[in-house]
C-alpha cells in the first residue's frame, strides 16, 4: 500500500507541477471525481474514502489517490492549497451532499453494512422501519444529482422547518445507534425536498 501510495502522489506531483494542459487535465479529473462523490473538497473526498471499498474507489485517479491517503493515514500539504484552488468551481462554507448524509452511511456501516442483522429483539426496530431506512438511503443517492441540478448545489439550500423543543426525541432511537449516551435523537431541524424535475413522488417522500 504505500508503495502504491507513494506511486500515486508522485504522478500527482509531476502532474499538477506546472501552469501547464496537463494540470488543467487533472484540475477537470478532479472537479468530475467530487461531483461524483457529492464532496466539494479533496480534504472531504480522502475522508469520505473510509466509507468505500478499494473496488469502489478504482474507477478514476483522484478517487484511488483519496483512498490510497485514507487508508493509509496520511495528509499531503498541498492539499489546502488544492482545495483552495478549487473553492471557485465548488461551493464552499456550506455543508455538502457527502457530509450531510454522511452519517446515516456511518451508521449502516458500523451495524453491519450491506449484512444488517435486522433482528428486532437486539435493535428494537421492526423489519418495516429497516427497510424504509436501507430505501431510503438508496433514494438520496440518486435523488442528489436532480436537485443539484434544479440549483440545490447544497443541502444548505434546501427549504427547511424548525421544530420546537421537545424533551423525548421525534423518534426513539435504541442506544446503540446514538451519537452519545447522552444523546435522545431529537431532530431540530426538519429538510424539507422540494418537487423539482427528474425527482419522482417516491423518490421525494424516500429520500423526506
Amino acid at each position: 500500500m504505500a508503495v502504491l501510495t507513494q506511486e500515486l502522489l508522485l504522478h500527482a506531483e509531476r502532474c499538477m507541477r506546472h501552469e501547464d494542459e496537463s494540470k488543467k487535465i487533472m484540475l477537470a479529473g478532479l472537479n468530475r471525481t467530487l461531483d461524483k462523490w457529492l464532496c466539494d473538497s479533496f480534504a472531504e473526498l480522502t475522508e469520505e474514502m473510509e466509507l468505500w471499498k478499494w473496488d469502489d474507489a478504482s474507477g478514476d485517479f483522484w478517487s484511488r489517490l483519496a483512498k490510497a491517503l485514507q487508508q493509509s493515514n496520511i495528509s499531503v500539504t498541498w492539499s489546502e492549497q488544492l482545495d483552495s484552488r478549487l473553492a471557485s468551481v465548488h461551493t464552499t462554507g456550506k455543508m455538502s451532499w457527502a457530509t450531510a448524509t454522511r452519517s446515516i452511511r456511518e451508521c449502516k456501516m458500523r451495524i453491519g453494512g450491506s449484512h444488517l442483522d435486522t433482528n428486532s429483539e437486539v435493535w428494537g426496530l421492526d423489519q418495516t422501519t429497516w427497510e424504509l431506512m436501507l430505501a431510503g438511503e438508496a433514494a438520496i443517492r440518486k435523488s442528489i444529482p436532480a436537485l443539484r441540478q434544479a440549483g440545490y448545489e447544497s443541502i444548505s439550500d434546501m427549504p427547511r422547518i424548525q421544530q420546537t423543543y421537545r424533551e423525548k426525541a421525534l423518534m426513539v432511537i435504541p442506544p446503540v445507534m446514538r451519537i452519545c449516551a447522552s444523546s435522545n435523537g431529537e431532530q431540530r431541524v426538519q429538510v424539507l425536498i422540494p418537487v423539482v424535475q427528474g425527482l419522482s413522488q417516491k423518490q421525494r417522500q424516500l429520500m423526506q
